[in-house]
């Protein structure tokens, strides 16, 4: 067997890097470069696609939520307006304005996904060794001008305001834009916020700061100077592609395999529903119990490990005998469904078609 053994790859020019189609390969350009979860908006297991009217703290495709001081201003939909995407993208996230309102001195208005702080710990924000980042994304409006965004720590108390120009209405444009780290301020390495990715739609005057520089002022979550988009009726803002990276240059967006973006996703939020046809073949438990207060309890291995325990819903009504409608529990690895009987002998609940549950463990 043959081997190689070399202290450094050169390149034509004699440099110390070479470059693959291209591309010189460094940490920060391979595989699981992106921080951002579904950038590209295709998982979507909430709302299948439906609208969703912006309240605080919806959430709309997988990773990504309404931040909002007003409710109903504007409305947020996978592939809203039906419009195409940028060459090689499906999806995108569609923000279209319901109204014009005329924001506040203290509102703030648009999307975010929160980055867990293990996904960002590597980047060193907090400490004199602090990485530069690059945001990118292709976005579209049927305005144009300035508009504007954040990257937020988990205690609203580090900002860095950021703009950037749309200059043709209703095309996609693809910006960039690279951020210094943070060497102050307390930046989370726990399973905690570790970074708020927000795009505004319209914030106001306490609300904004100056571009291109980190704050320590509270809350600020857009820059002067932005357009709002809640400001004009039926004015929308697409957006797709959205990358966050370690280095000073945009890459390729990272396109993963759909198994790997949905198990990525699922580590804070996931659906378990029962089939279609079986009574107790998809999700249920039955027992023969001797008498009253008896549990009866189902437990379901998760898909993937979730970020912390997870919230469990109930989904519609299940179908039972002898027991009440179950409760949910889950400790992040294991879905425990339980009741307990009501009388003595057959006792059952289960689960049929879209009725099941959902478990939440997001940020």
């Amino acid at each position: 067997m043959s081997s190689l053994a070399t202290n450094a790859i050169t390149d034509a020019s004699g440099g110390n890097t070479a470059s693959i189609n291209g591309y010189t390969p460094t940490m920060s350009n391979m595989a699981g470069r992106n921080r951002i979860i579904n950038g590209d908006m295709r998982i979507d297991q909430r709302n299948a696609g439906a609208s969703v009217t912006a309240t605080n703290g919806a959430y709309t495709v997988d990773r990504w939520l309404c931040t909002v001081s007003q409710s109903s201003k504007f409305t947020v939909q996978q592939n809203a307006g039906s419009v195409t995407p940028p060459a090689g993208y499906v999806n995108y996230l569609g923000c279209t304005s319901s109204s014009a309102y005329s924001v506040t001195s203290t509102d703030y208005l648009g999307i975010n996904q929160r980055i867990e702080g293990v996904n960002m710990a590597d980047f060193g924000w907090g400490s004199a060794n602090a990485k530069t980042v690059t945001l990118s994304f292709w976005v579209r409006s049927s305005l144009t001008g300035t508009f504007g965004g954040s990257l937020m720590n988990s205690g609203f108390d580090r900002s860095y305001p950021f703009t950037y120009t749309i200059s043709s209405a209703n095309t996609w444009e693809q910006k960039s834009i690279t951020i210094a780290g943070d060497t102050s301020g307390t930046w989370l390495s726990t399973n905690g916020v570790g970074v708020r990715v927000f795009f505004s739609l319209g914030c106001g005057s306490t609300r904004l700061g100056t571009a291109g520089a980190w704050t320590g002022s509270s809350n600020i979550f857009s820059a002067t100077g932005e357009t709002s988009v809640v400001g004009t009726s039926s004015a929308t803002l697409y957006i797709t592609g959205v990358q966050l990276e370690e280095g000073s240059v945009a890459t390729p967006f990272e396109q993963r395999q759909y198994g790997q973006e949905l198990a990525l996703c699922q580590r804070y939020y996931q659906a378990y529903y029962g089939n279609t046809t079986a009574t107790l073949g998809g999700m249920g438990a039955r027992i023969n119990a001797p008498g009253t207060g008896n549990g009866i309890q189902a437990n379901i291995p998760l898909k993937v490990t979730m970020r912390a325990s997870a919230t469990g819903t109930r989904v519609g009504t299940w179908s039972v005998l002898n027991c009440g409608q179950p409760s949910m529990y889950s400790d992040g690895n294991l879905l425990s469904v339980y009741s307990s009987s009501s009388s003595a002998g057959d006792v059952y609940f289960y689960a049929l078609s879209t009725v099941g549950v959902t478990l939440n463990a997001e940020l």
